[in-house]
């Protein structure tokens, strides 16, 4: 294996670390899953707060079936409800409700503790600072 490859392994096995710590948070302390609750955050920041499906798809690099079962679950939860477009009735908006709101940010301190926490275990200490110096 090539310098490049190495590196990119260690990478990949530093995220898939942290990503199993922080949805055993979630899952224990907040009954969400990891990309449930990007999907939150993502909304929350969203005007209006809501996006189109394939939109909210795309934030999150999921396909379409599945955003719309991750979608179901928020909703079941009252988290999201979803709503028509308007201008095109084929085209359907996931919304992030006050509860989903509040949900986000009760999680939200356990979760950037989490992801410290994570981060530092797994090796990613040095990589983060980095990445926080470019930006």
């Amino acid at each position: 294996m090539s310098k490049v490859s190495d590196s990119w392994m260690r990478l990949i096995q530093i995220v898939a670390g942290v990503e199993a710590e922080l949805t055993k948070m979630l899952q224990s302390k907040f009954a969400i899953g990891l990309s449930e609750f990007r999907a939150l955050q993502v909304l929350a920041k969203s005007p209006k707060f809501e996006l189109r499906m394939q939109d909210l798809a795309n934030h999150l690099g999921l396909n379409q079936s599945s955003v719309s079962r991750m979608v179901e679950r928020l909703e079941r939860n009252g988290l999201t409800i979803r709503d028509l477009c308007p201008d095109d009735r084929r085209g359907v908006y996931t919304v992030i409700t006050d509860k989903g709101r509040e949900h986000l940010k009760n999680a939200e301190p356990d979760y950037e503790k989490a992801l410290r926490e994570a981060i530092k275990a797994k090796g990613g200490e040095a990589l983060l600072e980095m990445l926080l110096r470019k930006h």
